[in-house]
């Protein structure tokens, strides 16, 4: 065993040890859809500069936090989102409606003396005509309010209990600081210079416009004596639950700015454990289906891969829970699928390996194995960073769970390189350096061709001779994917649309026709009824409050007996807008981003043959879709940016070796040298695409409604990439390449032609 053997055993051992320690002893943090809660995101109403909105956003956190601090939820969590957004996640919060109506509520808290009264359609002074606040109290007398004499930002704490003594019940106390406690005083001070009974010996407590409290000023205090500076109390016939909610809302204190609910998510715990289940179930299903596909396939060195595969999931997930990246549904299925796209670096390097094998049948088993690690080490970096820019794209132009998929997708695939690279390395070239493993071809799997590359060579398709006709195909499936898209139309989600959908459970089974009956009755006519999975209620809507999402599950109830809440979604119209912009940028951003990337890496004429490649892509799925009525939302759009990764992924992969064969026979026609690169990379696209199938088919399968929908747009995407990185890619290339006709450079050599300003090929690393 060499040295490097030696240090790649030792550091992949080191490494597998610290993870199993951190899967052992910590646990990971779940998002609110599979825990189970409400996620809000609130946004400021009004601002001025975008300096006073990140401070009136910072103030405002803050008085939420104390709110919801004094809730009692378990865990929340609070983040400001931009300069004008706050997200809230309150674990385990099933009804929404209290903490919405306690945590949106302005409290402005202020203190006013008395005028005197109103009389009705009056609002304005009589002797000046200045507009007056004129608010009802508690009996509906009008009152005749004077300035705010005292805030809220006075109060030093209020605390809600009940007066049993003299009779008034459930009461809120009111501790002042020092300098409003002097306020406090010198307003009680004044009002009670007015006789006993007169309107003008009151002070109005009002919050949010509405006088909660106006006492009278006890008799035995004297004109401008005033009340101690302590505090006060409120009185006001309230419930326990009314005077509880008046202290929080008063002990948190006043929202700077009013702010409005422009999304809210509510998440069933039964959902998130049902995620969980079926997600783990598809991950173990797939991943022993990979496992078995790939050790068939290579036998001793894919049995050694699938022993990588499984460090690989240990890896991950000890990354995962160990930076503590929050694990959310579609963080869960990325987590998944990158244990089937895992195998693709064994696979190019198994591939390589048999090439070498089969060129120069005396080679020995570890100089081909170390080969082939060399020369497949161009093509695995560039298809892992195709996918780490499309990861990127989803944490920086995705919102919510989106964000997590990115991650998570992100971790997959760096752990997939350090599991091909060190441990899968150190694994089969301990293996390689046994007499037995060697010698035996039937044994060790590299050593002998492959029944897809054998069958290639035989058969040698001339695949490219009229590149033009795979381009027509590839536009006859972009036009009927288009003829969805005008025909049926693409069925955006609530979260681009804005509304709300919601998902219930019933103890009874109520068809869609009762549904929409009963609720029509109840005045939710316009409602949008379907069926989700297990037979529960899809509810779709434009706009509806909590309140109104509770009258609506009342009258569900009716037909359905106990009525559960599974899922509720709720996206106000700005936000909608905002996110169907952002999801264009994203995937407009991603197309100009893998064009750069690839027109750096490769010649002008392959990034734009891989990029004609993954708009066809992007097409045909999102057509598909249309097709189908499958809806397009988040999760959708992490599918197919993971689509846009895949594809170029596979491009680059065929371009990668096009580059290679071609430095090396310069004379040789372009169109021959592509059709050379396609048949021997041909067993690599299919064997890593049976991988992620794998996986994927046991997501749709098992995962539930938007793990299915996720698992749809993968599958599509994956087998429309396979076919557009041969048929599409590399006949657009071709076609462009008529236009030049200087030949390549050597690598490592330098001429005047290969300087000049249309020079064909650059090596950029490219090993020969």
């Amino acid at each position: 065993m060499t040295r490097a053997t030696t240090v790649r055993a030792v550091l992949a051992a080191a490494v597998l040890l610290v993870s199993v320690f951190i899967t052992l002893t910590m646990s990971p943090r779940l998002g609110l859809d599979l825990q189970g809660g409400t996620r809000m995101v609130l946004q400021a109403k009004d601002s001025a500069t975008v300096e006073a909105d990140r401070e009136t956003t910072d103030r405002t956190l803050e008085v939420l936090r104390q709110r919801i601090d004094s809730l009692g939820v378990a865990e929340p969590v609070l983040t400001r989102s931009g300069e004008d957004r706050i997200i809230v996640e309150l674990p385990d919060v099933q009804d929404p409606r209290q903490a919405a109506a306690v945590i949106g509520r302005t409290a402005q808290l202020s203190f006013h003396e008395v005028l005197g009264t109103a009389p009705p359609g009056t609002d304005t002074a009589p002797e000046t005509g200045e507009k007056r606040l004129i608010l009802p109290d508690e009996q509906g007398t009008r009152l005749d309010l004077g300035p705010s004499r005292l805030s809220g930002a006075g109060v030093k704490d209020a605390t809600a209990f009940f007066e049993a003594q003299q009779a008034a019940g459930w009461t809120v106390k009111l501790d002042f600081h020092k300098d409003a406690g002097k306020d406090w005083t010198k307003l009680t001070g004044e009002a009670a210079c007015h006789p006993a009974g007169d309107e003008r010996r009151r002070v109005a407590i009002v919050l949010d416009e509405k006088v909660i409290s106006s006492p009278q000023v006890d008799p035995s205090v004297g004109c401008q004596a005033g009340l101690p500076s302590g505090g006060t109390q409120i009185t006001g016939s309230f419930t326990a639950k009314e005077a509880r909610d008046l202290a929080l809302l008063i002990k948190g204190g006043a929202l700077p700015v009013p702010v409005e609910i422009v999304e809210q998510r509510t998440v069933g715990p039964t959902l998130g454990a049902a995620a969980i289940d079926a997600s783990a179930q598809a991950a173990l299903i797939g991943a022993a289906a990979t496992a078995l596909f790939i050790t068939f396939v290579y036998r001793l060195f894919g049995a050694l891969a699938a022993v990588a595969l499984a460090a690989y999931g240990v890896i991950s997930y000890a990354a995962l829970v160990g930076l503590g990246v929050t694990l959310t549904l579609p963080g869960l299925a990325g987590f998944v699928l990158a244990i089937g796209m895992a195998v693709d670096a064994n696979v190019l390097v198994f591939e390589r390996a048999r090439e070498e094998c089969q060129d120069r049948p005396t080679r020995s088993l570890r100089s081909a194995l170390t080969t082939g690690f060399q020369k497949a080490f161009s093509a695995v970096a560039d298809s892992n960073i195709t996918t780490l820019l499309a990861a990127g794209l989803l944490f920086f132009l995705g919102s919510g769970p989106v964000k997590g998929f990115g991650v998570t997708l992100a971790i997959g695939v760096i752990a997939s390189m350090f599991s091909a690279l060190v441990i899968a390395r150190a694994l089969t070239e301990i293996a390689a350096g046994s007499r037995f493993v060697s010698d035996y071809r039937g044994v060790n799997g590299i050593a002998r061709p492959g029944s897809v590359r054998t069958w290639l060579t035989r058969k040698d398709p001339q695949l490219f001779r009229k590149p033009v006709q795979w381009l027509v195909i590839s536009t006859v499936l972009v036009a009927v994917a288009v003829a969805g898209i005008v025909v049926r139309g693409v069925d955006l989600g609530v979260e681009f649309t804005g509304g709300r959908l919601v998902e219930y459970s019933t103890s009874r089974p109520v068809d869609v026709e009762t549904a929409r009956s009963t609720l029509a009755d109840a005045g939710f006519g316009d409602a949008e009824i379907t069926t989700a999975g297990d037979g529960d209620i899809s509810v779709r809507t434009g706009k509806l409050d909590n309140d109104g999402e509770h009258a609506l599950r009342t009258a569900l109830a009716t037909e359905g007996g106990e009525t559960t809440k599974v899922r509720d979604e709720l996206i106000g119209p700005s936000l909608g807008d905002e996110l169907r912009r952002n999801a264009l940028i994203a995937l407009g951003v991603a197309v100009l981003v893998q064009l750069a990337y690839l027109a750096v890496r490769f010649r002008w004429t392959f990034a734009v043959g891989s990029v004609i490649a993954m708009v066809h892509d992007v097409i045909i799925v999102v057509g598909a879709f249309a097709w189908l009525g499958r809806p397009v939302d988040g999760i959708f759009l992490a599918a197919l940016l993971t689509v846009i990764g895949y594809s170029v992924n596979d491009s680059v992969v065929v371009f990668d070796r096009v580059r290679e064969l071609w430095a090396g026979n310069r004379k040789t026609p372009l169109a021959t040298i592509a059709r050379r690169a396609v048949l021997q990379t041909v067993p690599r696209t299919v064997n890593t695409g049976m991988g992620a199938l794998f996986i994927l088919v046991a997501l749709a399968a098992l995962g539930g409604d938007s793990l299915t929908d996720f698992a749809l747009a993968l599958l599509i995407g994956i087998v429309v990439g396979t076919w557009s990185s041969v048929f599409t890619a590399v006949p657009g290339a071709l076609v462009l390449e008529r236009t030049t006709t200087a030949p390549p450079p050597v690598p490592g050599k330098s001429s005047r032609r290969a300087r000049a300003p249309r020079r064909d090929l650059l090596d950029n690393g490219a090993r020969v």
